[in-house]
């Protein structure tokens, strides 16, 4: 293999964010694992595969490698990056993107209304995440890019607590993770995606067209935006000047005159909302 194959890692990609991420960076020639729990159809509520997107990373010119994960086992995680280990000997860029959606998340309600199990969205999205990072760690070299997927929520209210706990923890799990890194110069950054036209809104947006009116398919993000944005990151030589920052994808593409389908620029949440990430204290206690 040729030593500048750029080796990915995308977790939760049988479909939306984690599937256009991996697809996209197929299209800049990364050999790129994909893991989910999905292998057939029919097997989740909505359509998609860790196979389906491994073919299409291949088809768009890069190596797509199936991988089945329950990011909620962690001996399944380690066997994952055993494997990439074995095979690859490193890892370039890692993208933890695996979240374990309820779809009772976006019911009506206050939090105590709604069901318990909601909470164990946190299992895979921050702990989940957590481990992947531990495992993944070792085969990060110099150069390399960790990437937490998170969004607005973690700043206002979305969803309820389960959710905005999540994003919040992407932001400062991106953050503390960095400092550690900092010797090793791999960055680290999280990343606010805005409203994506991923299958999983495509079906709330037809179900509640009048509770979503406010969300317009012409200013939303595909699944693949933020990954060019990733690889944009990944290219730039002042990279570390940014670790441990989490930022607004749709800002980052101006930066680096990336556009997304059809040559739609996606709207700020910082110009459309005034919602913005915050820095975290420089202050450390070793």
């Amino acid at each position: 293999m040729p030593i500048h194959t750029t080796i990915a890692v995308v977790t939760g990609a049988s479909r939306g964010a984690g599937r256009g991420i991996a697809i996209a960076l197929g299209q800049h020639g990364c050999t790129v694992y994909v893991t989910g729990r999905t292998k057939q159809s029919g097997d989740a509520p909505l359509p998609g595969t860790i196979y389906e997107t491994a073919e299409a990373v291949t088809a768009a010119g890069g190596k797509g490698i199936a991988v089945c994960v329950d990011h909620s086992n962690d001996t399944q995680v380690k066997a994952l990056f055993e494997q990439v280990e074995n095979e690859q000997g490193k890892i370039d860029i890692l993208v933890n993107n695996a979240f374990a959606a309820h779809s009772d998340m976006t019911m009506p309600g206050f939090f105590w209304q709604k069901p318990l199990e909601l909470v164990d969205m946190w299992n895979v999205g921050l702990r989940g995440t957590y481990v992947s990072s531990y495992y993944a760690a070792p085969l990060l070299k110099k150069g390399g890019l960790v990437i937490f997927t998170s969004a607005a929520g973690s700043r206002h209210y979305v969803f309820g607590p389960t959710y905005g706990v999540h994003k919040a923890g992407m932001d400062k799990m991106a953050a503390d993770m960095a400092v550690d890194f900092r010797e090793t110069e791999v960055a680290c950054l999280s990343i606010w995606m805005g409203a994506l036209l991923t299958e999983r809104m495509s079906s709330m947006l037809t179900a509640e067209p009048e509770k979503y009116s406010f969300l317009k398919p012409e200013t939303m993000e595909s699944p693949e935006f933020t990954g060019h944005i990733i690889w944009g990151l990944y290219n730039d030589k002042n990279l570390m000047t940014l670790s441990g920052k989490a930022l607004i994808g749709a800002e980052i593409a101006k930066t680096y005159d990336i556009v997304d389908r059809d040559g739609i620029q996606p709207p700020s949440y910082r110009d459309k909302y005034g919602v913005a990430p915050v820095d975290q204290h420089p202050h450390e206690i070793h």
